[in-house]
């Protein structure tokens, strides 16, 4: 072995003597130590069901653990109707949608509103609907335009897909993928929980990269069972 890879692996040995060992009896001690209570693990299986939009699995969630949401689980429904219909290129009914449920949401969100035209323009454009979508972009959204440069950016980035025989070749063909309409869809899905009052992100996946974070600093500072397959949750001991 040359000096070089002794020297690193002395350096190395070094690193981790300095570092405080955990063990798996220990480890699992201390989390045995930490009482959480089954109520607050049902109200963040609920609160992830109810955000996702998952309302089959919330009503049988409700009857099995009695844990009551903080919306009306009809409105999940109308919310994931609205989702769909993004999802699958039919702005217009879901503006429609939109306002049945609530108008105060595009009229108090000229962003949201403006992304929703604009993706009225991208479905047009992707169905060669040429004539029709510059008239649409002219009379609908070139006014909003001039009034916010941000818009203005977007709305020439979308029409310059017209301005190629192969838009789906272009440098702007992200904007007909469907990650685009996914996009949208989720910002109207956030809007409309912001409308009732909840949260419009999950906890569960924000927790989860809470717990990654503190992994990656505890890493530096001991070495202990760690969790590295999130779906099992299985803690794996390591060794010097």
């Amino acid at each position: 072995m040359s000096l070089f890879w002794v020297v690193i692996r002395q350096t190395a040995q070094r690193h981790y003597m300095a570092k405080k060992l955990v063990t798996m009896v220990d480890w699992e001690k201390k989390l045995n130590d930490v009482k959480v209570r089954r109520e607050d693990m049902n109200k963040l299986v609920m609160n992830f069901l109810v955000t996702e939009g998952y309302v089959d699995a919330a009503e049988k969630f409700q009857i099995e653990s009695g844990t009551e949401p903080d919306i009306d689980l009809a409105t999940i429904t109308d919310r994931m109707m609205v989702k769909k219909a993004i999802q699958d290129g039919n702005v217009e009914d879901a503006i429609e949608k939109v306002n049945d449920l609530n108008p105060e949401i595009l009229d108090t969100n000229p962003q949201l509103f403006f992304h929703l035209q604009q993706q009225r323009l991208i479905e047009l454009i992707r169905n060669g609907k040429v004539e029709e979508a510059l008239e649409f972009a002219q009379e609908e959204l070139t006014p909003r335009g001039e009034e916010n440069q941000g818009f203005l950016e977007e709305l020439e980035r979308t029409v310059a897909l017209l301005a190629f025989e192969d838009a789906a070749n272009s440098p702007v063909s992200d904007l007909l993928d469907m990650s685009q309409r996914f996009k949208t869809a989720s910002e109207v899905n956030a809007a409309i929980l912001t409308s009732q009052s909840h949260e419009k992100d999950p906890k569960l996946p924000s927790l989860l990269k809470l717990l990654i974070l503190v992994q990656n600093q505890l890493d530096e500072k001991a070495i202990y069972p760690r969790i590295n397959n999130f779906p099992t949750a299985t803690l794996e001991e390591r060794t010097v």
